[in-house]
């Protein structure tokens, strides 16, 4: 059973908001980073205790609490109580096969896409879920493991560059996902190099290797599919919706990232149909192969019909064969068994088989 069909298995017949961490443990401990800003102040601090998040609900400057690794329900769910997060929505962020989706609920916004990055071998995508719970003033990002692509931002937020600290928490929410869905492109960038590389691999001279590698290309675009598809009806909502958490200015900026889920779903679908046409092309080059062979194998047994007719007229037992007695014929045999293969060799060459 597939690990994602036994984590859902787990949950079967429990009540709604019943909170289980579906998924895989990828860090051994929870870190809480916040940072805390505004026009002219700025602070990062790491929480070594859960209950010093509440203070950050309520002040006067913007916060970006990011907690990292989902596996400690308890954690998780003393968190979120401080900020009025109800159980069903932590049952979503505790459940990292989630499609991604969009919800507006009376004090925040609570938003779960997938962050994408490249395997270490180079070949594998992993998909990691994130989620974003955004308030009036407050923002807090769920993520399953160390490492993502928001290093960028903090650097430009540290440095003060740009709008993001003079705007509102709302820009910061649509500057980070905006990042989220940027590396799609990079992600799908890099899917296509290796897939061209394996067009030039089958056409060149391919192995029986590649047809596997093909199919998890394939599946890889299955995945990429089902997990970023429904990340353009979501943000579709955000740029449509009047909501009082996201303000006019950061509404238009989201016209911008539903154009660039557009783009992806467009490139994940023409990723697909490229390798549908690698699988074809696979099977074209074994049956072109193999037609090659069989020519050859056809070519040669056709040139040996006439020679071996010849060697078994004269090597029947009938004691009266007129050539046997030949001083010559043996040469003369052997000069027109070659002059028959050079003769059917220049014809073969002629009608372009060989």
């Amino acid at each position: 059973m597939s690990e994602n069909v036994s984590s859902r298995a787990e949950k079967s017949g429990l009540p709604p908001g019943s909170l289980i961490h579906v998924g895989r443990k990828l860090q051994d401990e929870i870190v809480i980073r916040t940072i805390d800003y505004d026009s002219g102040n700025f602070s990062e601090s790491r929480l070594d205790n859960i209950e010093e998040a509440g203070q950050f609900r309520d002040n006067n400057r913007m916060t970006w609490i990011d907690l990292v690794g989902l596996h400690d329900i308890e954690k998780i769910a003393q968190l979120c109580k401080q900020f009025d997060i109800d159980e069903l929505l932590i049952e979503d962020i505790l459940n990292t096969r989630h499609r991604p989706k969009v919800e507006e609920h009376d004090s925040h916004i609570f938003l779960t896409l997938k962050m994408l990055s490249i395997k270490e071998d180079g070949v594998g995508i992993n998909f990691e879920q994130v989620s974003f719970v955004l308030g009036d003033t407050w923002m807090i990002s769920f993520q399953e493991q160390e490492g993502d692509v928001f290093d960028f931002i903090r650097k430009r937020m540290r440095a003060d560059k740009g709008n993001l600290r003079k705007k509102g928490i709302d820009f910061l929410f649509y500057r980070l996902i905006d990042t989220v869905v940027d590396n799609y492109f990079n992600v799908m960038e890099h899917v296509n190099e290796a897939m061209e590389e394996m067009e030039e691999k089958v056409l060149r001279d391919f192995e029986k290797e590649d047809l596997e590698t093909i199919q998890r290309y394939k599946k890889q675009l299955i995945g990429l599919r089902r997990n970023i598809a429904p990340l353009r009806e979501a943000m579709s909502a955000l740029q449509r919706e009047d909501s009082p958490f996201i303000s006019e200015f950061t509404t238009r900026h989201f016209r911008d990232v539903y154009e660039h889920t557009v783009q992806i779903n467009e490139l994940i679908e023409g990723q697909r149909e490229t390798a549908s046409g690698l699988r074809d092309l696979y099977m074209t080059e074994i049956s072109n192969r193999m037609n090659q062979i069989m020519k050859v194998l056809t070519i040669i047994s056709t040139i040996f019909i006439p020679i071996t007719f010849i060697a078994g007229i004269y090597g029947m037992n009938f004691d009266h064969i007129p050539e046997l007695h030949f001083t010559h014929g043996y040469a003369m045999v052997w000069a027109l068994m070659l002059f028959i293969t050079i003769a059917m060799l220049i014809f073969f060459r002629r009608k372009k088989w060989l």
